[in-house]
């Protein structure tokens, strides 16, 4: 059976899931509550005490953010993206569209590919996502007709790889420190340094001066300049983050739960059909393990005054911990969706979610008008817990715009754009109004 590209359109609204665009607007929210803090401050996303505050209310929104949200959003992000990306193929296979289905999913996520370069590189945002989304996906292809078994399987066999490099990194910084101490011992004693402990002695120099004001007021200067200053000076940062995390992260954090979606997706369990029982329990696990490690790895960083090898033992268990919170959190949304509760909110968290791709590039234009020189450059100006006013105040004006849009359009913007570029054909945008003619 083969079919032509004119048959081969988007899911309309009415056929989506509405469990996954509630899912997707939350996790949304959740991202932005984590990502603010790179957004506003300079260094400030893992280590509170080098800005923002680590004392009072910025310590307790330090503590309960990284308690329940810190790689759990983006856990859920991927998560919905595997599954996304699956049933995008799976729909268009099952029409018969066979080599074209592969075209339009390669083409989509080479789109994608560029709108995170364009996302990361010109509306300066970091710690953006898409690109990395995109090199996982052309691997997740592979995987889709995959019985959810062996999905599970391999994304554990992928988590307990990357469990197994953090162990090694955290080898790696102990013997690291040990050379810093044997520095510092070297140096009261007037003794020449090794060529060893002079590259460890240059290594500890750079990392205690990032974390230093003098430092941290040279990054916020920079982005309080004007846009081309920015997109220079964060250029390297993008780059950096590019060449580095697709094979050192993404492949155990994002690909691992991309692969767990697709399984969730294939057993029910994402479009809120198990029983409520079932939902309990998986809540009841997943915060009940997920928590407690979360806990263990706040408690082992404050405790060690939130240093260096504190924060490097923490991720020992830390793809264990978010992985299991991530999963309590997938049966509470799921609870979410099952009860008759809350149904105006349940609309509004779906169109936002059902407006993803415009919706978390807004989040980085509000960011860049609020923090940076190109708008008010307020960046560097809040304390952490005052940063959540503002997320706050982006997801109100979220809920409300997005129902809105979505009466009179059929897409979010840039959804409309990236496939239109997938499809290689011109969808319509705005809604056509049925009128209905009466006879006399």
């Amino acid at each position: 059976m083969t079919t032509t590209d004119t048959s081969l359109n988007p899911l309309k609204l009415s056929e989506r899931i509405q469990s996954l665009d509630i899912m997707r607007g939350i996790v949304l929210f959740g991202i932005l509550l984590m990502n603010i803090n790179g957004m506003g401050l300079a260094g400030a996303y893992e280590d509170p005490t080098v800005s923002g505050g680590s004392t009072g209310w910025d310590l307790t929104t330090w503590i309960t953010t990284n308690m329940l949200f810190e790689g759990t959003m983006r856990s859920l992000f991927s998560l919905l993206f595997g599954v996304g990306m699956f049933i995008l193929l799976d729909r268009l296979e099952k029409k018969g569209a066979e080599i074209q289905a592969a075209n339009i999913y390669f083409r989509r996520l080479t789109w994608l590919l560029v709108f995170g370069l364009i996302h990361g590189y010109l509306l300066l945002w970091t710690g953006e996502i898409l690109y990395n989304y995109a090199l996982m996906g052309f691997l997740v292809f592979s995987f889709r007709k995959m019985s959810p078994k062996k999905l599970i399987l391999i994304a554990v066999l992928l988590i307990s790889i990357g469990t197994l490099w953090e162990f090694s990194r955290y080898n790696d910084d102990l013997k690291f420190l040990e050379e810093v101490s044997t520095v510092q011992q070297y140096k009261t004693e007037g003794k020449e340094l090794t060529k060893e402990l002079k590259e460890a002695n240059d290594k500890w120099e750079k990392i205690e001066y990032e974390k230093s004001p003098e430092a941290i007021e040279k990054y916020v200067t920079n982005m309080r300049k004007g846009y081309l200053d920015i997109v220079v000076f964060l250029a390297p940062i993008n780059r950096h983050y590019n060449e580095n995390d697709p094979y050192r992260y993404d492949v155990w954090d994002v690909l691992s739960m991309m692969l767990i979606g697709i399984a969730l997706f294939k057993l029910n369990i994402l479009s809120s059909e198990k029983s409520f029982k079932f939902y309990g329990l998986m809540v009841l696990a997943g915060y009940g393990i997920g928590l407690m490690i979360n806990y263990y790895e706040i408690n082992l960083i404050i405790k060690s005054g939130f240093s260096y090898l504190g924060f490097s033992k923490s991720f020992l268990t830390y793809y264990i911990g978010k992985t299991t919170v991530s999963m309590g959190h997938v049966g509470l949304i799921m609870l979410f969706c099952k009860l008759p509760i809350l149904n105006w909110l349940k609309n509004s968290l779906s169109a936002v979610g059902k407006m993803a791709l415009t919706n978390y590039v807004m989040h980085s234009i509000f960011s860049m008008f609020i923090f940076t020189g190109a708008g008010f450059g307020l960046f560097g100006t809040f304390q952490r817990h005052e940063l959540l006013y503002i997320v706050f105040s982006i997801w109100i004006f979220q809920l409300i715009s997005s129902p809105i849009w979505l009466r009179y359009f059929q897409f979010d913007p840039l959804e409309w754009i990236w496939r239109n570029l997938s499809y290689q054909k011109k969808h319509l945008l705005k809604k056509q109004v049925i009128k209905h003619e009466t006879i006399n």
